[in-house]
């Protein structure tokens, strides 16, 4: 038997031809088939189409027009990268506030005396008023 690295138990059917013209008959493999040295063969059964095309071949498929797949195909990834550019954007916002808010109340707390215990106190009474609503 021939060493080869993929043998196929499912080929794909040969497309019409005209009767005069040769067509490929696949035989099936002998059971259980081993090469000459002894080693059993394992049958793969391997998918080409990676999964990320999978919806642009089925919408080829069922009729949809080129450009439709060709947009699927564009504008998909680029809306991931634009959601994920937006949310990065926010979290690095939001990360500066905390940061700066957090500053603000230590720099307040530290200054101390009545007027930093009056502010301390207005800043903590606006955030239970907060965190109740």
């Amino acid at each position: 038997m021939n060493a080869r690295r993929y043998q196929f138990d499912n080929p794909l059917p040969s497309p019409r031809q005209e009767p005069h013209l040769p067509v490929y008959q696949p035989t099936p493999m002998p059971g259980p088939a081993v090469y000459e040295d002894g080693r059993p063969i394992v049958v793969q059964h391997i998918h080409h189409a990676p999964p990320d095309r999978t919806v642009q071949r089925v919408a080829l498929g069922a009729g949809v027009g080129g450009g439709a797949v060709a947009a699927g195909v564009f504008l998909g990834p680029l809306l991931v990268a634009a959601i994920s550019s937006m949310a990065i954007s926010i979290g690095a916002v939001a990360l500066v506030v905390v940061a700066v808010s957090w500053g603000l109340v230590n720099g307040v707390r530290a200054l101390g005396g009545p007027e930093g215990e009056r502010a301390a106190k207005n800043v903590a009474s606006v955030a239970k008023s907060r965190r109740k609503n």
